[in-house]
């Protein structure tokens, strides 16, 4: 008979008691919490800037590079590429140096690569640094989860709200202050550039944190190691993949296509861009709640429901009434985008040690970024088949469907290390 995986986590509230195996570093190490804490939160405002801020100032980059249109589409899919491979490295590369280190590393590796490309007058160079930053960031993106299982067993909601408004915050930043900080000196560069300064702050309380990757004799050991592999065999995994998937799709979608949505409905530029940025920036305060809400038993499927559905609502009143009520519409596309907060918590909670965390986070994630990119091409497509967004805005609405069978199934209360014993 083979040896079985010890039970998970019991939630209750947002208290997950954690199993008494498997290498999970409890809060209550008191000395751990302030600098865990501050690089948690240093870290998860990071996770966004490399990838989104080349938008706000693309135009002034190509001219400034000669950047060919080829060129230029590569850069704006680096994001899905970086997130898809190289994030699927970070578990073993936690395995083999531990996730602190790797953590560091990625970070120092963002702040080369955005600072970097800032200098550069090539655009082969720039691109090039853009995915050495890229894959920093993708690596963390994929760490982060565990990390909080590991140090925060008994507060996953409390910590997942922290950090993914602390990544929300960021993402709205990046938008928002690209553009003012080019002007004020003058270039694009600085724009861009400035991120790297942030990256190089985040990594600071890692110094001191990487020491925590030293083995403990003290330690108990899981009896197995979960892998990225075992989490293909699983059908939890690939419902969180998934479920990812579309979600992501839809946010892609939104951020990709919407200024050009609300352009085309007779606002200005500046207008439309702003109306995405209400997009993003609703989604600070809901990110502080949501995944509280999400780790609480009985409540997971309802919450889940609820979010998911503010898509349909948006999409339809885009229809309807596109320029009217188009900050309603903004408003209520932001609560639906919590959804990523909501799948980042349940990757915590689906899992019963740090590294079953960290594997299913890279498979969830590194499969359902290349789902994401499926999202802006077809709303591209439907828009210049069609000639108008009905289409491509009822199509968003029909893949909503999918994510509420999914989001059914993933609310259980269910364990990837479960299933692999089973």
């Amino acid at each position: 008979m083979p040896h079985r995986q010890p039970g998970p986590a019991l939630v209750v509230g947002d208290v997950a008691h954690a199993p008494k195996t498997g290498t999970i570093e409890p809060v209550e190490r008191r000395g751990l919490l302030t600098p865990i804490l501050v690089g948690l939160v240093l870290l998860s405002f990071n996770l966004r800037p490399a990838a989104v801020s080349v938008g706000p100032v693309l135009e002034e980059v190509r001219d400034g590079l000669g950047m060919s249109a080829a060129a230029a589409g590569l850069l704006t899919s680096l994001p899905v590429i970086a997130f898809a491979v190289l994030g699927a490295l970070a578990p073993a590369s936690a395995r083999r140096f531990g996730p602190h280190r790797v953590t560091f590393v990625a970070l120092l590796a963002a702040a080369a690569g955005l600072l970097g490309r800032a200098l550069v007058d090539h655009q082969a160079a720039f691109l090039a640094l853009s995915l050495l930053a890229l894959g920093g960031m993708a690596m963390a993106n994929v760490l982060i989860p565990s990390l909080v299982k590991r140090h925060y067993p008994d507060r996953l909601g409390t910590l997942t709200s922290v950090y993914t408004t602390a990544l929300a915050v960021g993402l709205t930043s990046a938008f928002v202050l690209t553009v003012p900080i080019a002007e004020a000196f003058g270039s694009w560069r600085a724009g861009l550039g400035a991120w790297a300064v942030l990256a190089l702050v985040a990594a600071v309380p890692w110094i001191g944190l990487v020491r925590h990757d030293a083995p403990d004799p003290a330690a108990p050991v899981s009896a197995r190691i979960v892998r990225f592999g075992d989490v293909a065999r699983t059908r939890l995994g690939w419902a969180m993949a998934l479920f990812f998937g579309l979600q992501s799709m839809q946010a892609y979608a939104i951020f990709g296509w919407f200024a050009t949505l609300w352009r085309d409905n007779g606002f200005s530029p500046a207008v439309a861009g702003a109306l995405v940025g209400v997009v993003a920036g609703i989604s600070i305060p809901l990110s502080a709640w949501v995944p509280r809400l999400v780790a609480r038993p009985g409540e997971q499927r309802a919450v889940l429901f609820a979010v998911m559905l503010m898509y349909p609502v948006a999409y339809l009143g885009l229809v309807v009434a596109p320029h009217s009520l188009a900050v309603l519409w903004a408003l209520v596309l932001g609560a639906g985008t919590t959804t990523f907060p909501m799948v980042l918590t349940l990757i915590g909670l689906r899992a019963a040690t740090p590294e079953g965390t960290a594997a299913l986070s890279s498979f969830t994630q590194s499969v359902g970024y290349l789902l994401a990119a499926v999202g802006p091409f077809g709303v591209g497509v439907l828009h210049d088949v069609s000639g108008g967004w009905t289409v491509p805005l009822v199509a968003l609405a029909v893949l909503v469907l999918p994510m509420l069978v999914l989001g059914t199934y993933v609310a259980r209360v269910n364990y990837v290390e479960d299933q692999l014993a089973a």
